[in-house]
This record gives C-alpha cells, sequence and structure tokens, in this order.
C-alpha cells in the first residue's frame, strides 16, 4: 500500500516538472503566460491527472487560460509519452488553483487586523 501512494506521489512530481518545462517552451498560446503549476493529483491506477495551476495575469483571464490549457492535453500528452520512460501516460486535466489567491486574501486580513489592534492599543 505504502509502495503505491509513492509511486503516485512520484509519478506526480515528475508530470508537474515535464509539464512546468512544456507550457513554457512548447505553448504558443498567449493565453497561457504566467502560468505556475501549484500541484498535480494523480489517480490510484495511474489513468488520469489533475494538474492545478495558478496565472500571474488578473483573475478576469482565468476562463481563457483553463479552456487553452485544456485544449492543449492532447499535444502535452503526447509530448510527455516521447519524453518519459512510463508504460502508459495519465490523461490531463487542468484546474484553476484559488489557494493562492485566498492565502493572499487571508494574510491580508490578518494585516488589516493586526495594524487595528495596534491603533486601539495606542488610543
Amino acid at each position: 500500500m505504502h509502495q503505491d501512494s509513492n509511486r503516485r506521489r512520484r509519478v506526480a512530481e515528475l508530470l508537474k516538472r515535464e509539464l512546468a518545462v512544456l507550457i513554457q517552451h512548447q505553448l504558443n498560446d498567449p493565453r497561457v503566460q504566467g502560468v505556475t503549476l501549484t500541484a498535480t493529483e494523480v489517480a490510484r491506477d495511474l489513468s488520469s491527472a489533475k494538474v492545478y495551476f495558478t496565472c500571474l495575469a488578473s483573475t478576469h483571464s482565468v476562463k481563457p487560460c483553463v479552456t487553452a490549457l485544456n485544449k492543449a492535453t492532447h499535444f502535452l500528452r503526447r509530448q510527455l509519452m516521447d519524453r518519459l520512460t512510463l508504460r502508459s501516460v495519465p490523461t490531463l486535466r487542468f484546474y484553476y488553483d484559488e489557494s493562492v489567491e485566498r492565502g493572499a486574501a487571508l494574510s491580508s486580513l490578518i494585516d488589516s487586523a493586526r495594524s487595528q489592534d495596534k491603533r486601539n492599543e495606542t488610543d
């Protein structure tokens, strides 16, 4: 059981690393400029993978970015087949990762609460 999860984790990291290079150097779509991969989850049977990403661009350009990445899955999967020594390359599905934005928003709230507490202490 432990060996299975360890293999899934290694395959997920390998996919994330190779996809980052492929997206940056092989995709010529302007909608995927500034994409950063944050996580990859591989199914137990290694048949599919969920790839999570963030965009450096503003949030209203997320939908075209998701569309462009999901349209490029066949190309990316074919490139992975050529690069990797896996028996079969998982099918890819891209999802926008909102955790970075939520973390920044929470950090901002915490900072504002701390500054308000300091102002209340001095009064």
